[in-house]
C-alpha cells in the first residue's frame, strides 16, 4: 500500500517518515497554506533525503507554468491538483510533464460527488478522495463518510485522505479498497510540524494488516 506523508516542512523530519516507511512525501505548494514551502525548501529536503520516495507537489488551481517551473526548481516527481481544475486542465498539464504522475484530488462534499472521478480517470493518474471543507482545501482534520466509498471502483489507482489519524486508519479502511492513504494533520503536533511518534505507530497500524509494496505509478 502507498502511504503519502503530505505537509512535509522540516528535512529533518522528511527524512525520519521515509525512513519510518512511508512511500510518498508531500510538499504544499499553496501560498496561503500554513505548511507552505518554497521550491527551494522542497530541494533542500530532497537532497537531505537518504532513501528514494515520490516527492509530490501539492497545487491548488496555479497556472500550467507555475507549475512545471516549481517542478524542476523544487525536484519534484508527481504533482497533485487540488483545487477546482478541469479534466481539460488536467490532460493539458500531462502534456506538458508526461514524465510526471499527476493527481487530482477531489473534495467529496455529498456522495454525488464521486460521480465526477469517471470524468478524470482518461486524464490522471491516481486520483486522491478528500473531506469537503468550505474555506481549507485540505489538512482540516475533518473525515469522509467510509460507507459511502465501499463501492468506489474508479478505473486508476485511488488514495483516501480526510482527517485519518493512527487511531482510526484501520477503521477507515476496513470494507475500502484504496491503493494507498494520504495523512497531514492526524500526524501533525501543528501544521508542518510533524509527529514522528504518531507517524511511527501509523506505521504499526497499518503493517499490523498490510503489507507495505512499492509505490503505484
Amino acid at each position: 500500500m502507498r502511504v503519502k506523508i503530505c505537509g512535509i516542512t522540516k528535512p529533518d523530519q522528511g527524512q525520519a517518515i521515509a525512513q519510518l516507511g512511508a512511500t510518498a512525501l508531500g510538499f504544499i505548494c499553496v501560498q496561503a497554506s500554513p505548511r507552505y514551502v518554497t521550491p527551494g525548501q522542497i530541494r533542500a529536503i530532497v537532497e537531505a533525503l537518504l532513501v528514494e520516495v515520490d516527492r509530490i507537489g501539492v497545487f491548488a488551481d496555479a497556472t500550467i507554468e507555475d507549475i512545471t517551473q516549481i517542478v524542476a526548481e523544487a525536484g519534484l516527481s508527481a504533482v497533485q491538483l487540488h483545487g477546482s481544475e478541469s479534466p481539460e486542465f488536467c490532460q493539458r498539464l500531462r502534456e506538458s510533464l508526461p514524465e510526471v504522475e499527476i493527481l487530482k484530488a477531489l473534495r467529496v462534499k455529498t456522495p454525488e460527488c464521486l460521480s465526477h472521478s469517471n470524468t478524470y480517470v482518461s486524464c490522471v493518474d491516481t486520483l486522491l478522495l478528500d473531506a469537503y471543507h468550505p474555506q481549507r482545501l485540505g489538512g482540516t482534520g475533518k473525515t469522509l463518510d467510509w460507507v459511502t466509498l465501499r463501492q468506489f471502483r474508479p478505473d486508476c489507482p485511488w488514495l483516501l485522505a480526510g482527517g485519518l489519524t493512527p487511531d482510526n486508519i484501520l477503521e477507515a479502511l476496513s470494507g475500502l479498497q484504496p491503493n494507498g492513504v494520504d495523512l497531514s494533520s492526524g500526524v501533525e503536533r501543528s501544521p508542518g510540524d510533524k509527529d514522528l511518534d504518531k507517524v511511527a505507530q501509523l506505521f504499526e497500524k497499518v503493517r499490523s494488516t498490510l503489507v507495505l509494496s512499492e509505490p503505484l505509478c
